[in-house]
């Protein structure tokens, strides 16, 4: 059984691969991925998220503003603590930091950051972390007001593995994506190679970064397959023992999904 930890369902242009939202997920199990984790970018779409995806039991979902959505969705701590409290939401996210593009927003990227840090403690919650270019002051940021118990993950990690090794001493897990399967990834599959098997999850961020040999195509929960098989040749172990102890790694983050679980 293998999971996908983060996918934005809800993102994926059904049209444009011929499929309906059921298919998709058909898709996903006839591959046995069984479960899979529907990440918020902002609360504007939030309820679209959730309706759509709420008649199939094996799909998760979280509640966050993404950090490239500050800037028109400034942090609103009561928005927040609504969405997050309802039943389905296992982790509050995506959220983080993310000077790639520009620093005009660096300010409320880390007010919202920081905002949700407190709430997913408060509520018992682990964290969604996105981060790109700010790697200091994430960890700064998850050393000062995050929960170590309940912790989070860095999702689609990209950094380095003196980072990834940072995020480990704060009790987070780290998630990799397709992007470990690009030909021009030897660095991050160092990364790979370094992070315990017992630390790390599995994703598509789909609709993005679709895996080797599906490249250049829009993603989708399916090829998650393709991360575990790099993964296991990456560290020697077999595709089976990838996908159990990456199963287990997330019912033991995401600790409310195990109602769910099969």
């Amino acid at each position: 059984m293998f999971i996908d930890s983060h996918c934005h369902l809800d993102r994926i242009n059904l049209e444009k691969i011929n499929q309906s939202l059921p298919s998709l997920i058909d898709a996903a199990h006839a591959r046995q991925v069984d479960k899979m984790l529907c990440v918020s970018i902002d609360l504007d779409q939030f309820e679209e998220m959730d309706k759509i995806t709420k008649n199939f039991p094996n799909v998760y979902i979280s509640a966050g503003v993404h950090p490239l959505h500050v800037d028109e969705q400034p942090y609103n701590e009561v928005r927040l603590r609504a969405a997050a409290s309802r039943e389905r939401v296992v982790a509050i996210g995506e959220t983080g930091l993310d000077y790639y593009y520009s620093r005009d927003h660096i300010d409320a990227q880390h007010e919202s950051f920081a905002g949700h840090l407190k709430v997913a403690s408060d509520l018992g919650l682990p964290v969604i972390v996105h981060t790109r270019d700010a790697r200091k002051e994430t960890l700064d940021i998850i050393d000062q007001y995050g929960n170590p118990n309940t912790a989070g993950v860095l999702h689609c990690f990209t950094e380095s593995l003196d980072m990834a090794m940072q995020a480990l001493d704060l009790n987070y897990m780290i998630s990799f994506s397709g992007i470990i399967t690009f030909k021009n990834a030897e660095e991050l599959r160092e990364v790979v190679k370094a992070v315990p098997l017992e630390r790390l999850l599995i994703e598509t961020d789909s609709p993005y970064l679709a895996p080797v040999p599906y490249r250049g195509k829009q993603n989708q929960p399916a090829y998650v397959v393709e991360v575990a098989q790099c993964v296991a040749d990456l560290k020697g172990v077999s595709l089976e023992a990838v996908a159990k102890v990456s199963s287990e790694n997330f019912y033991r983050l995401f600790s409310k999904a195990q109602p769910l679980a099969c």
